[in-house]
């Protein structure tokens, strides 16, 4: 009889270790098996050989006739499990399909061109003088930053990346944040390199994604795998590349169990490789470019447009939404977007009308002077409550009595609500009815998703598109002239310490969505407060200035960079019971004699969630050993986030 160590792909053992179990047969480390766990059969992975136990074992149910998975995915599970305080099932989860039949035929490897000389299937725009000096200095396996402005050809320079990689008979993995980002770059990688490319994501079946983690696990030659975090787990025997595109989408933090950031996963996983990792973004991350320099990592600027072209940049327009006479048609949409949208139409061209809705943060905002209210302590906006007319700060539980008039300039109007994407809609389509205009949010049924409209949008079918976040990002759009963001400054409201880098990250996005050298091109940036710093340096491009403002603030008020955070939520049938257990916990850890520091106990922002009230702590500290070791203490009832990318 063997022993064996198993990882088990089953998020209900919470458990550190790896389970043994017993075979007849020697099997190799890598293999893939189905074994009991309880009551059910669940897939697993043989980690190590194990000693005869004391114990009375099962026996391993079946041993799937596959290839080990690469050694170097077993110590990347090895190094999630030290440092994610998660359980081992749900690790295990990320490396393996959800099921696998007992029988199944499949290829060992699909036919594909020769990797000699890959020539793209259609003539590829020459390199700049910027692009070929990028390609220069990624010259060794290293984490290099791309800071390369919207239109400046990141894209450009990650297929000459691949091109490189592939020719050295090694794989390549592109990351993207958003499926809807997927048709485009499966567009311009496969027109490069063909059927070497594999796409995955989760919207596809069960079935067809067990299928791709087949094909990828029996290849023979090195492929191109284009997807969502999850691909970085794809079971390719020898990578070296991995681009992680859009690098500061906050949608790269895996929020379940094992709570992992997709760069330091990356990071990993290119180091056990020996890959090249490219983080590829015109916004870089605030602290991911901290990071950098201070590792002294290679930090790459891309500043001019690819496309050779004699048109303008885009002319960038700021109007004040508090004065009223900019808006005489229409109570959200100025004159001046009006103008513009119907010039772009009789043109036969795009507009994008962008709103930020994310969250259920409500504005506590002066109407006539853009006072905010803002926590003293933090210096994060408070939310309003309307149950208790309180104004409350989510991180730090600071409680004050709403205001019923501006105390600056003592206006009446405080302004307690905002709109969305649909009310929007209703609007343009009153002034435009024979437009053709198409809303992309997160309430898209799967027919309505960008992803499924791509080539119709792409080609000009559609003439206004509305929405948020989603189309903020990455897209390129030949016939789009005219960029509308309806409230500017509404991220800024949200009681966040990302709420300034969010703000400034979705403006300098959606405004890259023209000026890429397509056409002219027009913004015009609706806000309450015109003169807002953050604001300002977006519509001007003034990166510098506001990474070094931003940062200062961090260093004040000890945010990342500059600690590591964790974040601790309870649940009660009351709000009193939470606040109960919240402080039970505070006294646990400070008994504990942990270096860290506790901000709260506070309601969460979204503090009651069906039936129940949710408070949480906040921990920050110098040495994130202290928050694993604080993990380890918690009671039942408790969530967490470890390395938590905001606070919401």
């Amino acid at each position: 009889m063997f022993y064996y160590e198993v990882i088990v792909s089953d998020a209900s053992y919470q458990g550190k270790k790896a389970l043994t179990y017993g075979s007849e047969r020697k099997l190799a480390v890598g293999e893939v098996v189905r074994v009991p766990l309880k009551r059910d059969l669940v897939l697993g992975l043989i980690s190590r050989h194990a000693p005869r136990p004391t114990f009375a074992t099962k026996a391993i149910e079946t041993v799937f006739d596959l290839p080990p998975l690469p050694g170097q995915l077993l110590e990347l599970a090895a190094w999630l499990a030290a440092y994610y305080p998660a359980g081992l099932g749900s690790i295990g989860q990320q490396f393996l399909p959800r099921a696998l039949p007992r029988l199944f035929s499949f290829a060992s490897d699909e036919p594909r061109s020769s990797l000699e000389s890959l020539e793209p299937s259609v003539s590829l725009p020459p390199l700049t003088a910027e692009q070929q000096n990028v390609l220069a200095h990624i010259n060794k396996p290293d984490t290099y930053t791309l800071h390369g402005e919207t239109g400046s050809g990141k894209t450009r320079v990650y297929i000459e990346l691949a091109r490189r990689t592939l020719e050295d008979n090694r794989s390549v993995i592109v990351l993207t944040p958003e499926i809807a980002l997927t048709p485009q770059l499966e567009r311009n990688f496969h027109n490069a390199f063909g059927d070497h490319v594999i796409v995955t994501h989760s919207k596809l079946t069960e079935s067809e994604r067990r299928k791709i983690w087949l094909q990828t696990l029996t290849s023979h030659t090195p492929l191109l795998i284009i997807g969502p975090r999850s691909a970085l787990f794809s079971p390719l025997k020898d990578v070296g590349l991995i681009v992680i595109d859009e690098s500061h989408e906050p949608s790269y933090k895996q929020e379940q169990s094992p709570h992992y950031d997709t760069g330091k996963v990356a990071a990993k996983l290119a180091s056990l490789h020996q890959a090249t990792l490219v983080l590829g973004s015109a916004t870089p991350a605030i602290a991911d470019y901290f990071l950098a320099t201070q590792k002294q990592k290679p930090v790459l600027r891309m500043h001019q447009l690819a496309r050779a072209n004699s048109y303008q940049p885009p002319n960038i327009q700021i109007v004040n939404l508090r004065d009223r006479a900019h808006f005489t048609k229409e109570p959200h949409l100025s004159d001046e977007l009006l103008a513009a949208i119907e010039k772009s139409l009789q043109a036969g061209e795009q507009s994008l009308l962008f709103l930020n809705r994310r969250g259920t943060a409500r504005v506590v905002l002066c109407e006539q002077c853009g006072w905010q209210a803002m926590c003293e302590h933090c210096d994060l906006p408070l939310t309003y409550h309307a149950d208790s007319h309180t104004m409350r700060c989510h991180t730090c539980g600071r409680v004050q009595p709403a205001v019923n008039s501006c105390p600056v300039c003592h206006n009446p109007n405080i302004v307690l609500k905002s709109i969305g994407t649909k009310a929007i809609v209703d609007e343009v389509t009153a002034v435009f009815p024979q437009a053709k205009i198409q809303r992309f949010d997160t309430d898209n049924k799967r027919a309505e998703r960008i992803e499924q409209h791509y080539d119709a949008i792409r080609s000009g079918k559609v003439d206004i598109l509305i929405g948020t976040q989603i189309l903020a990002k990455g897209l390129d759009l030949p016939k789009l002239s005219v960029v509308g963001v309806i409230v500017a400054d509404t991220s800024l409201y949200f009681p966040d310490y990302t709420a300034d880098e969010r703000t400034y990250q979705l403006l300098r996005q959606v405004i890259g969505r023209v000026g890429r050298g397509h056409r002219n091109s027009r913004v015009i940036i609706q806000t309450y407060d015109r003169d807002n710093f953050v604001v300002q340096a977006a519509a001007q491009n003034h990166w510098d200035a506001f990474y070094q403002r931003e940062l200062s603030m961090r260093e004040k008020f000890l945010f990342p960079p500059y600690c590591y955070m964790l974040k601790l939520t309870c649940r009660r049938a009351s709000s009193n019971a939470a606040h109960q257990k919240a402080e039970k916990l505070i006294a646990i850890i400070k008994n504990a004699g942990l270096r860290v520091r506790v901000d709260g106990p506070s309601p969460s922002a979204h503090e009651k969630i069906g039936s129940k009230y949710q408070w949480q702590l906040v921990l920050k500290t110098k040495q994130r050993t202290e928050l694993l070791k604080i993990v380890e203490l918690l009671p039942s009832g408790w969530s967490y986030n470890i390395d938590p990318l905001n606070l919401l």
